[in-house]
This record gives C-alpha cells, sequence and structure tokens, in this order.
C-alpha cells in the first residue's frame, strides 16, 4: 500500500516470505495459517491489538501473504501491511461472540475461493490465540488435511536482521531508563503502584542514541516486582503497600520498541541483605560471566546452560530448569519466542545474530534474586550484552 511508514524495507519482508516458504517445502506444508500475533506482524507489518479475536494470515504458496481478520481490524491492516486492498480479506461482526456461527468458517470459505480447498494446511496447534474450538470448526470446514506447524515461523525469526538488532538495541537503552527511574525513585514508604507508574513513565518516553530520540512501545508483560517473601515466587506483579525496609525486590522488565523487546532484571534491598543472599549474588556474577563466555557461534543453548549450573554445584545452591530463552518481536502475554531454552538438554547451535535473554534468577525460600541480560550472539566471541547497566544486587538504606 502507498504512504505507509513500516518497521523494515520491501526487500526484508519478500525475504522472510522466501525464508518461510523454504520451512513450508520442508515440512510438506502447502498454505500455512498463523494466528500468532508476533508472526503476523513480521510477515506482514501488521500491528494492532486485535488478537482477543480470531485473525491471522494465510502464507500460499505464491503471492503476497493474506491478512485474514476482523471488519474493524481490516482498517488497521490497510494502514500497517505492505499488501495489496485484495489481501486484506475480513468477516463481520455476525462472527464476534457468536453460537450461531463461527469464523473459523469464514476462514475455510477464504481458502477454498484462493483455489486451496483441498490443500495441506499447517495450522499453530500450540499456541495461544489458536482455540480447540476454532481447530476443530477449521477441520470440519476445510477440505484438505490440517497438520501442526506450530513453531515454523517462529524458528524462521531466530536469526534476526541488522534492523531488528538495531530495534532491540533501542529497547535495551529503554530498559536502562527504567531501571535508573526504578533506583532513583524507590525508598521506604513508597508504595508499588507510584513506583509502577514511574516505570512506565520511562518505558513509554523513551531513549536516545547516535540517531535521535526514540519513543517505547508497550511490553508484552507488564511489570513483575514482588517484594521479600512475595519475591520467593516467580510471576507476581505489584499492589498498593509501601515499601519497607529489610526485603528485597526484584524488578522484571524489558523495554520495548516497535515490539521488540529487550528485558533485564535487576533487585533492589532496602536494608542489609542477609549473607545467603550476597554469597548468591557472587555466585550469580560468576555464572553469568561463564555462560557469556559459552555464549559463541557454534556452541549450544545447552553449553551456555551447563556454564551456568557448573557454577552453582560447585557453590552447593539448588536449581532447576531453565535459565534463559529467546527474545525478539514479541505481543502479549509473553515476550519469548518460543523456540529453544538454555538449559542443559537444549542442543540447538547458536547462531549470529541470535538473540536470547539470560535469566539465572534465584527463588530461595526467603528472598528471591533476579540478575539478567539480554544477549546478542556475534559473529565471533562471546556473547554481546545489549544492555549497560549495573550488573548487582543494588543496596539502599
Amino acid at each position: 500500500m502507498p504512504n505507509l511508514r513500516l518497521p523494515f524495507t520491501r526487500d526484508e519482508y519478500a525475504e522472510r516470505l522466501t525464508r518461510v516458504r523454504a520451512a513450508m517445502a520442508a515440512a510438506d506444508v502447502e498454505v500455512l495459517f498463523t494466528c500468532d500475533p508476533s508472526n503476523m506482524a513480521w510477515l506482514t507489518g501488521y500491528d494492532g491489538w486485535s488478537f482477543y479475536v480470531h485473525q491471522g494470515v494465510l502464507v500460499g504458496p505464491h503471492g503476497d501473504p493474506v491478512f485474514w481478520g476482523r471488519d474493524m481490524d481490516a482498517r488497521g491492516a490497510l494502514r500497517t501491511c505492505y499488501m495489496a486492498k485484495e489481501d486484506i480479506v475480513s468477516y463481520s461482526d455476525d462472527y464476534v461472540m457468536s453460537k450461531e456461527q463461527h469464523a473459523m468458517s469464514h476462514l475455510a470459505n477464504l481458502i477454498a475461493d484462493r483455489g486451496w480447498e483441498n490443500a495441506r494446511l499447517g495450522v499453530e496447534m500450540e499456541n495461544y490465540y489458536y482455540s480447540a474450538r476454532a481447530h476443530q470448526v477449521l477441520t470440519d470446514h476445510h477440505a484438505g488435511t490440517l497438520q501442526d506447524s506450530t513453531l515454523l515461523v517462529n524458528w524462521c525469526r531466530a536469526v534476526k536482521s541488522k534492523t531488528e538488532v538495531g530495534f532491540m538495541r533501542r529497547a535495551a537503552r529503554i530498559v536502562e531508563n527504567m531501571h535508573t527511574a526504578i533506583y532513583d525513585h524507590m525508598r521506604p514508604g513508597l508504595r508499588k503502584n507510584e513506583l509502577v507508574a514511574e516505570i512506565y513513565r520511562a518505558g513509554l518516553l523513551g531513549g536516545e542514541d547516535q540517531e535521535g530520540t526514540f519513543g517505547g512501545d508497550y511490553p508484552a508483560i507488564v511489570p513483575l516486582l514482588p517484594t521479600g517473601l512475595d519475591a520467593t515466587a516467580a510471576h507476581l506483579t505489584w499492589d498498593d503497600r509501601e515499601l519497607e525496609v529489610g526485603a528485597g525486590t526484584f524488578f522484571e522488565i524489558a523495554g520495548c520498541y516497535r515490539r521488540y523487546h529487550a528485558p533485564l532484571c535487576r533487585t533492589i534491598y532496602l536494608g542489609t541483605p542477609p549473607k545467603d543472599m550476597l554469597a548468591a549474588e557472587e555466585a550469580l556474577q560468576e555464572g553469568i560471566a561463564n555462560s557469556i563466555q559459552a555464549a559463541r557461534p557454534g556452541n549450544t543453548a545447552g553449553d551456555v546452560a551447563r556454564a551456568f549450573y557448573a557454577v552453582l554445584a560447585k557453590r552447593g545452591i539448588a536449581r532447576d530448569g531453565r535459565c534463559g530463552y529467546p527474545i525478539g518481536l514479541s505481543y502479549p502475554p509473553d515476550w519469548g519466542e518460543r523456540t529453544f531454552s538454555i538449559r542443559p538438554d537444549d542442543e540447538t547451535v547458536l547462531m549470529p545474530n541470535m538473540t536470547f535473554h539470560l535469566m539465572p534468577a534465584l527463588w530461595m525460600d526467603e528472598w528471591g534474586l533476579e540478575i539478567t541480560e539480554p544477549l546478542l550472539i556475534g559473529d565471533s566471541g562471546p556473547a554481546i550484552c545489549l544492555a549497560h547497566y549495573p550488573r548487582k544486587l543494588f543496596v539502599r538504606a
């Protein structure tokens, strides 16, 4: 469409489409339906808060992708997608929250109208936005076979372009400013909701680099900042209670620029931290440094995790599970890309311009400690830290 300010060049979108079609051919998929809003945006530029209704992008064997969504959201597609108007297809509001008909029957008719009624159709069965009912209706109405193509597009997104890395560097500048705002405002007696207001303010005001100033976007996850015993849990948000001396609070937040995320977590203790927490900080420092050294092209995600867990084992600290995940373009409810994991048994080979959040948090019996880094795999050598913020446990009186 003319006069659109696309985040990427038409050539980059074309290269992405070629990459996806190659993956489709390898998986024996003739037509792909992706309803993950991150994949939709990556393929077409579509950017709207409409993922609470049925929508998606069709990739056929030729031509541009096809946006499919609600009537009112087709207008948003015309404002954000590069495709021509005939490839923006919508369904009426009669399908929304209806017991009589389902939008997936409309999608099946669209697929048939495009000449793909007998095609092997790939769908994302393990996806936040694709319901069991949607799959059943699409199965009933599509004459061809359906096969699970979960993460097919996600894996195509694993290696970032130069422009994508630039967006993530801007997101990192934003998250640095967010943490500076946290430290500047945090004090005993401050209500948590007031502190969260400052976090959002800093995140949306954005940042500055050598090219100028830029604004921030909304992150895919709200700020997580439990305190004291609450910080023994990973995913609590906030309330309106006052901060008190004698407890630590970790801040799990991300800067976001044009939907690209740079998560960075730090912990602030009001008062004097307990000795076991200081010992854990020392272990995290060593483990993170070792993991960054292991995060090189040609090494695996498992190599990175094993470098970290070797330090914990040496220091007698018990922890299991993954300690990182890929990041990039995301929408709620998650800023991870859901492909590889930084855990000992993941043998995904790391490649230049892969990005991930090294997230070796410790949630112990009486406190939680989060010190993390968003990392970029370079052309050689250890991983590059996208953010530049002191890597330590912060202490305030």
